[in-house]
């Protein structure tokens, strides 16, 4: 899943359940996800962190949230 495929699946899912927190989207994105998508998140999140290993779920989710907050930017 593309990070652009990401930010949609974030924002349906956000209108779905508008009020749960960022990390509570973030969890159900990851538990829709297919196994592949989250292996993916988790490797993608660990690079990113320069670890080597890490829990897949937690690590996914941080993922998802990485993604969103980059995408949102700096707020003012």
């Amino acid at each position: 899943m593309t990070d652009d495929e990401l930010v949609v699946q974030f924002a349906l899912t956000r209108l779905d359940n508008p009020g749960l927190e960022l990390e509570e989207i973030a969890a159900l994105i990851v538990r829709r996800a297919s196994r592949d998508d989250v292996l993916e998140f988790a490797a993608q999140n660990l690079a990113a962190r320069g670890e080597l290993r890490g829990a897949l779920f937690p690590s996914a989710v941080e993922h998802v949230v990485r993604v969103i907050l980059t995408v949102r930017g700096p707020i003012d």
